[in-house]
């Protein structure tokens, strides 16, 4: 366990006379929080382990240092209270999902008191510390790297600074979540009137190792010290050791102010180059040199992520893609919850010890205790979006578990099953398929036809043929596996609800979109009977609701359903949690719909910056929220500006996703209806059939996005008044697509 807190393992000390009582357990403070057990002691005080006895849950409790312990100072007395008091503020105020959560502050019997959800998890210097100080792996540093830079792009947009961050503030908790805790010496802005300096005589606030140098010069100090910090934190992530560590507090101190940092390729040679770039761009003295905002560095970690998968794939990958964005989307696609995950494995912490080597282990009790952390490395290594490394490592337990316990033991088919996951992830989604099919059919000859496992791996072989467009098939597993569930467990177990909810996905695939409503309904009701209102099941099935209402024309109720669901969102996530951004965005969609296209612009804009401070410029999700903003300009009759932000859209997704991309592809084809609406046809020409012929080279001349872009052609041929090449194009689309789209 770890609190929100930076204080390391505690040891005895003086105390004053109610923490005495509370250094026993339970003390109880307000009549409210009984404290249990000591869990650190930090610069700011003590934190203990506790129990809100009103509301029944675990929670962290932070009391102020016993006041004058160290100095017998009344003014430092003082400014450790004041200083105490804004950190309450400060973290009350802040509400994101890499930002430790504050319930409640107050004082008791004279000492101060903050009290933090409690967190099962392990802070990064921990994390170094038991790895022996062997730097951690490259997916390790970047996913830990991108979750806090997000969380320092909404807590600077809310004009908060740290001036503390450290591996020591940074934790890490079993699900893989990385959040910012001790925001002790922030800088929150005029808003509450606080000044840069608590200290009459400039006290240094801040940890030697991880100071910028406009800190160390008691100089103004921004956001962009947070950022220097960041890439201090990196450099000791990426290398075993801070950039500058020197014997005493000064050297390390004049080391950050005058003193190049040695590049971290020098001491690991393997780190790329981008990486290492990055946090040498952080590591500038100058705070103009450095990146200007933490949305910024999120941006470019996520373009290494996406640069390393997609390298990871390169030349294994089907000509299989997900469904187009038409201009603006209005559906799901059918998804996976894996609510059911068959032979569960612990958990691996992270120790720098990753690897894909060649395991071998011997026979003998020892074997299935190395397999079963093995396994969970390679989950861990998914978890993180490696999935190339997760698909190998898992590759290699299934050979090693069919050699120690035969192929078909349920640990060996819980194998495949994981590695079948990360074929789909890796978009191999026929050789996914193909696995999920092997292990049900030996499931249901071992465990029986409807054992859950077998059921579970039925499940993903329905949401792996969806994803093929094979959607009559899909709907007859789907309704299948749904018939032996409800048999089984019961209508409102959640991997029937599951079940339910992608059957209702897939019909409205289908064309089918009465039936679609009237099961997403139908699942929603259920959820929200089951896990309540506010579970994030629950919102996701009334999201697809909205979606349903969409495809019926109701877009009135439509938007009704996501405005109910981003206030649902935020309440629970966060005015700028993606989820909640994703429901106003289909709210922005709806908004469209209904002809309020000043309403939608006006949405799109603010999401467009939110998006863009939460995740970065280059995200794939601020790309698709700018192309929604473009093609509402032109509804308004902004071509101009429609056209710019086109280019600017698909300029960015053909360098981060590459040209033949689905939404890289229709970035361009807005590009052609602006230069259309603007009269300049023949340019528009030339997008038009530049998108229409990597459609149908990538996913052939009969999809219906590769037909749609030739109707797109012939539409401009007809305007340059080329009547007959038109009229002869739309006579191939109509004989390419004349079998229509699958229907049951």
């Amino acid at each position: 366990m770890a609190a929100g807190h930076s204080g390391q393992p505690h040891h005895p000390g003086h105390v004053s006379d109610g923490h005495r009582a509370a250094e026993q357990g339970g003390g109880l403070v307000q009549n409210r929080y009984r404290l249990h057990e000591l869990i650190g002691r930090g610069g700011m005080g003590e934190v203990w382990r506790a129990l809100d006895e009103s509301l029944g849950r675990r929670v962290a409790v932070k009391c102020l240092k016993p006041a004058g312990a160290e100095s017998g100072d009344a003014g430092f007395t003082r400014i450790l209270q004041e200083r105490f008091r804004r950190e309450a503020r400060v973290a009350a105020s802040l509400q994101h999902r890499g930002i430790t959560v504050v319930h409640d502050f107050g004082e008791h019997d004279g000492v101060l008191f903050l009290v933090m959800e409690l967190l099962d998890g392990r802070n990064l210097l921990q994390i170094l510390d038991d790895a022996q100080r062997h730097p951690l792996p490259v997916p390790d540093i970047t996913d830990a790297a991108e979750q806090v830079a997000a969380a320092l792009a909404y807590t600077h947009a809310q004009g908060v600074v740290h001036r503390d961050l450290k591996p020591a503030n940074i934790i890490r908790l079993s699900d893989g979540t990385v959040k910012i805790c001790d925001f002790g010496i922030a800088r929150l802005g005029h808003d509450i009137g606080f000044t840069s300096r608590l200290t009459g005589s400039g006290m240094a606030m801040g940890t030697p190792h991880y100071m910028s140098p406009e800190q160390i010069d008691a100089a103004e100090v921004d956001h962009r010290s947070d950022l220097y910090s960041l890439g201090c934190v990196l450099y000791e992530l990426a290398t075993g050791a801070p950039p500058f560590d020197l014997g005493d507090a000064w050297s390390i101190l004049v080391g950050h102010r005058d003193t190049t940092p040695e590049p971290p390729r020098a001491r690991r040679p393997e780190l790329p180059a981008d990486l290492e770039r990055l946090i040498l761009d952080l590591l500038a003295k100058d705070p103009e040199e450095r990146p200007q905002d933490a949305a910024d560095v999120c941006g470019r970690l996520k373009a290494m992520r996406a640069a390393g998968v997609a390298a990871s794939a390169a030349g294994r990958r089907p000509a299989e893609l997900p469904d187009w964005a038409r201009s603006l989307r209005t559906g799901s696609a059918a998804r996976s919850t894996r609510a059911h995950r068959p032979a569960a494995v612990p958990h691996h912490e992270l120790t720098g010890a990753w690897s894909t080597r060649a395991m071998t282990v011997p026979a003998g009790p020892e074997a299935l205790d190395a397999l079963a952390a093995r396994q969970a490395e390679a989950a861990d290594l998914g978890r993180i979006g490696n999935w190339q490394q997760a698909y190998d490592l898992h590759t290699a337990v299934c050979a090693e578990r069919d050699r120690v316990q035969g192929p078909e033991h349920p640990a060996a088919l819980a194998s495949r099953h994981e590695a079948a996951y990360c074929l789909t992830r890796l978009a191999r989604t026929e050789e996914a398929l193909r696995l999920y099919r092997w292990i049900a059919e030996v499931r249901g000859r071992v465990l029986g036809p409807d054992h859950q496992d077998t059921l579970a791996a039925r499940h993903e072989a329905a949401f792996a043929l969806g994803r093929l467009d094979r959607h009559v098939d899909a709907h007859r597993e789907y309704a299948a596996v749904l018939a032996a569930r409800e048999r089984t467990v019961g209508a409102d177990d959640p991997d029937t609800l599951s079940c339910k909810h992608n059957l209702a996905v897939n019909l409205g695939q289908l064309g089918r979109a009465a039936e679609a409503y009237t099961a997403a309904a139908a699942v929603a009701a259920a959820r929200t009977r089951v896990l309540g209102a506010a579970h994030p099941d629950t919102l996701l099935s009334r999201v697809e609701v909205g979606y349903a209402l969409g495809r019926l024309g109701r877009w009135g109720d439509a938007l009704d359903a996501y405005l109910e669901v981003a206030r649902e969102r935020a309440d629970a996530l966060g005015a700028d949690h993606p989820d909640t951004l994703a429901a106003r965005y289909e709210a922005g969609i709806c908004l469209g719909r209904l002809g309020r296209s000043d309403e939608a612009l006006a949405l799109f804009d603010e999401l467009v910056a939110a998006r863009t401070r939460a995740s970065g410029s280059a995200d794939p999700e601020t790309l698709r929220t700018r192309h929604a903003l473009g093609v509402t300009l032109g509804l308004v009759g902004q071509w101009d500006q429609a056209l710019a932000e086109a280019r600017e859209v698909a300029a960015i997704r053909e360098r981060v996703l590459g040209p033949a991309d689905p939404d890289t592809l229709a970035g361009k084809r807005e590009i052609a209806v602006a230069m259309g609406w603007l009269g300049r046809w023949p340019a528009a020409l030339t997008v038009y059939r530049e998108v229409a012929d990597a459609r149908e080279r990538v996913l052939g001349p009969a999809h219906p996005d590769a037909l749609a872009s030739r109707t797109d052609e012939a539409h401009c041929l007809e305007r340059l008044g080329r009547a007959e090449e038109a009229r002869e194009l739309l006579r191939r689309v109509a004989a390419t697509g004349s079998d229509g789209p699958e229907r049951l």
